[in-house]
């Protein structure tokens, strides 16, 4: 594994890429800092910038979205980072079923990367990798914000941002809210004991045909995601599934 962290904000995460690639994506992002486009035109015109492997994604949620449509249930993700995926979820609602004010998008992050790691994880990883910026929660509300300001029922907040360790967050979450059906949960925690303890938290909240999603299954990077599901579910219970257009992610239907 080599690191590929940003040195000045030191954040550091694992990079499964070539020296030749990560080169080759610097140089795209200066072209992107040298766009032409209008200021005004370029959020409408990210198809240029956008590669194989994040189109593929995109597709991948649009597809999981795609089987929870008539489900009833909140989606959660575990391991927000960045926040795009809640960012996509949040625009799948807008297009699938917009007046769906019911469909609450719930993200659970420290938001200062991992807590800790433990010896079912793998030895190369570390306390406060993949962490953000400083008070990045902050910034990302008023993306989401946005996001919900161009879909109907915008005056109703349709997400939450749920700042802490999902260890204990989670369990104070559901005794608040103990009436929380999940048609979703997408886990990109990396590691095994949050995996393993959300799966345990969450299995009495799911509905029949619930889609569980995972970021690194089968993965020897972060091998304590598989060895969570492993444990808690059981490889041989459910069909673990991938999508045609991403062999990284995969799901599960829990029936």
């Amino acid at each position: 594994m080599k690191s590929d962290g940003i040195a000045s904000q030191n954040i550091r995460t694992i990079s499964r890429s070539t020296a030749d690639e990560i080169q080759k994506r610097k140089d795209f992002l200066s072209i992107f800092d040298a766009c032409p486009i209008p200021q005004g035109e370029i959020l409408s015109n990210l198809g240029l910038f956008i590669n194989r492997q994040s189109l593929q994604r995109i597709l991948f949620f649009s597809e999981l979205y795609k089987k929870i449509a008539d489900l009833r249930g909140i989606i959660i993700e575990f391991g927000v980072r960045w926040g795009q995926n809640l960012a996509l979820f949040a625009n799948l609602r807008g297009m699938f079923e917009p007046f769906n004010y019911n469909r609450k998008i719930v993200g659970f992050d420290t938001f200062e990367g991992f807590p800790k790691t433990s010896d079912r994880d793998n030895n190369g990883l570390k306390a406060g990798d993949y962490g953000v910026s400083e008070n990045y929660e902050t910034y990302l509300s008023k993306v989401l914000d946005y996001h919900e300001s161009e879909s109907p029922v915008a005056h109703i907040k349709k997400y939450e941002i749920i700042k802490g360790d999902a260890v204990f967050t989670l369990k104070k979450y559901l005794q608040e809210y103990p009436e929380t059906i999940i048609a979703l949960a997408y886990f990109d925690f990396d590691l095994y004991e949050p995996t393993k303890k959300c799966l345990e938290l969450i299995r009495d909240h799911l509905t029949r045909g619930a889609v569980i999603g995972f970021d690194d299954l089968n993965t020897p990077e972060f091998k304590g995601e598989t060895l969570a599901l492993k444990e808690v579910l059981g490889l041989n219970r459910y069909k673990i599934q991938k999508s045609a257009v991403s062999s990284l992610e995969s799901y599960v239907i829990f029936e």
